[in-house]
């Protein structure tokens, strides 16, 4: 009986892995089926609870009609991802009524990224006394997930943090800083593509938005310059500069150089190939395949070195990447990405910036 008994617990907890409903969320979370006609059968009715879940209203019956379509075939691609993804989960998230080119459209907007002529290569620095796990959420150097809506502005957000948590160092002041700011005044030019500029919700780079902030003097506060999601004219004002900068650097690919810049200069500016975040909902993602080319803009806040894959039944370690979708997205927010083999390109485009000891009249 005790055998039986046990056999039935792991039964169960197999299934569990396989299927991983929310606690909390009656909506379904995975989307790994042996019969894909059966689970299809079940589509119309987690469409339900999707709409429900994510407040997604159509404005006709054909529109209603398309996204359900393309829901269907999400499901697919969520199972297909997480076959190929076993140590995430993968399923439904708010993106599901998107195909994958809506998606990069709306919800990306890294633009292709090159070198940056004034940014220095960050100096090599000692990595013997890493420490196995680190994270600046503990130590108050980010502020709250923010969400940049149906704007191509991931490259602003990614800026913002990365100031943010540079300006803690400098002053031990934690501000939320303005993507705004970004979006409608910063129109710097690649030094050598002169027609490849950053260009509000039409894409951008973190190391050109640092050149800005650079040359501007500084980024206003958040409540100073609120987030509207859509391009608008500037307004900046000089005299609420809440946070400024005096340089920034470049990191070339070796993981622990970039653990040590991360623990040296704070949260880390960093592109990434979303392809496989459309899907995610929660765990390491370690992928077989993802292109290196990046196209999302993110920042790197801390690493792990045991995040327990159930299907795999092994620890990996990983990166903790702070997302700007909004906290109802993957891990309330953030992303874990495994470490040691660049993927994604989560190494290939990592900048950090040091800030000044600004102080704001207006704080």
């Amino acid at each position: 009986m005790d055998r039986l008994f046990l056999l039935s617990l792991l039964a169960l907890a197999l299934f569990s892995s396989a299927i991983a409903f929310s606690d909390d969320d009656p909506l379904i979370r995975q989307v790994v089926s042996e019969n894909d006609d059966n689970h299809m059968l079940n589509a119309e009715h987690h469409f339900s609870l999707f709409k429900v879940k994510f407040g997604k209203i159509y404005a006709s019956q054909e529109e209603h009609d398309h996204r359900l379509k393309v829901f269907k075939a999400n499901l697919r691609r969520a199972r297909r991802h997480q076959l190929l993804d076993p140590s995430a989960e993968h399923g439904i998230t708010q993106f599901s009524d998107l195909t994958p080119s809506e998606f990069r459209r709306t919800y990306l907007g890294l633009n292709k990224p090159r070198p940056n002529l004034n940014a220095e290569k960050a100096p090599i620095l000692p990595t013997t006394d890493l420490p196995a796990d680190f994270d600046w959420r503990e130590k108050g150097a980010v502020t709250d997930v923010k969400n940049q809506g149906s704007c191509g502005s991931c490259w602003s957000f990614s800026t913002t943090g990365a100031v943010e948590g540079a300006h803690f160092l400098a002053t031990g002041e934690l501000v939320s800083l303005s993507e705004q700011q970004l979006v409608d005044c910063d129109h710097e030019c690649d030094p050598v593509e002169k027609n490849d500029c950053d260009a509000g919700c039409g894409g951008g780079l973190m190391t050109s938005a640092f050149e800005y902030t650079l040359k501007s003097g500084g980024l206003q506060l958040e409540k100073d310059y609120p987030y509207t999601g859509k391009d608008g004219k500037c307004h900046f004002d000089k005299s609420k500069i809440a946070a400024s900068v005096s340089n920034f650097s470049v990191v070339g690919l070796d993981e622990d150089q970039i653990a040590a810049n991360l623990l040296k200069h704070g949260p880390l500016a960093v592109g990434i190939n979303a392809a496989w975040m459309q899907t995610y909902v929660r765990g390491v993602s370690c992928p077989l395949i993802c292109l290196k080319r990046q196209d999302h803009g993110v920042l790197l806040v801390g690493y792990g070195s045991e995040g327990f894959a159930p299907i795999r039944l092994k620890n990996k370690p990983y990166w903790i990447i702070k997302n700007s979708w909004g906290k109802t997205w993957g891990e309330h927010g953030y992303y874990k990405i495994c470490r040691g083999h660049n993927i994604c390109g989560v190494d290939a485009m990592v900048s950090t910036v040091t800030a000044t000891h600004t102080t704001n009249p207006n704080l």
